[in-house]
């Protein structure tokens, strides 16, 4: 079974107004996505940019914020559905550019699966997950999420070497 940790954090453009965020294993949702993601982007990315690798780079790892806790006052994260957004644009408007998975809930687990971006449905499934954790935990971190005072996600790892 997976880990997970749900944590509210500040969104970088309102300090004050709170995000729902994620890690799986110990690691931010977010990076996870960057990952399973940079070779998908290459092809838009070419020559798009001054400074290819860097700016690249920057783009695939801040693709995504949290969802805004005051826009999902009923937790999201145990409704069973084909498509449930588990990140949101950094932008704030969530639906702008949402990670969306398939949750699924029984007696003893829940599994995230599916994971896939509605704007990109030319990229199929994403290979990340699936994701499945023990149903007690996975609630219990829900209930209590821990509050940071600022966003965790942290610099681009220069490993992430996105576009030559």
């Amino acid at each position: 079974m997976n880990g997970v940790e749900f944590l509210h954090h500040p969104w970088d453009d309102h300090p004050t107004a709170l995000v729902w965020g994620v890690r799986v294993d110990g690691v931010d949702l977010r990076a996870r996505t960057a990952w399973a993601t940079r070779e998908l982007w290459r092809p838009e990315l070419e020559d798009q940019f001054e400074d290819q690798e860097r700016e690249s780079a920057e783009l695939i790892w801040g693709q995504h914020g949290g969802l805004g806790v005051l826009d999902f006052p009923e937790n999201p994260f145990l409704r069973t559905a084909l498509r449930t957004p588990l990140l949101g644009c950094p932008c704030g408007i969530w639906q702008c550019w949402p990670l969306m998975a398939r949750i699924a809930v029984t007696p003893t687990a829940v599994t995230w699966s599916g994971f896939h971006y509605p704007e990109r449905e030319e990229w199929g499934e994403l290979p990340l997950g699936p994701f499945v954790f023990e149903r007690q935990v996975y609630e219990e971190a829900l209930s209590a999420p821990d509050v940071l005072t600022a966003d965790p996600l942290g610099p681009v790892p220069e490993s992430l070497g996105c576009v030559p």
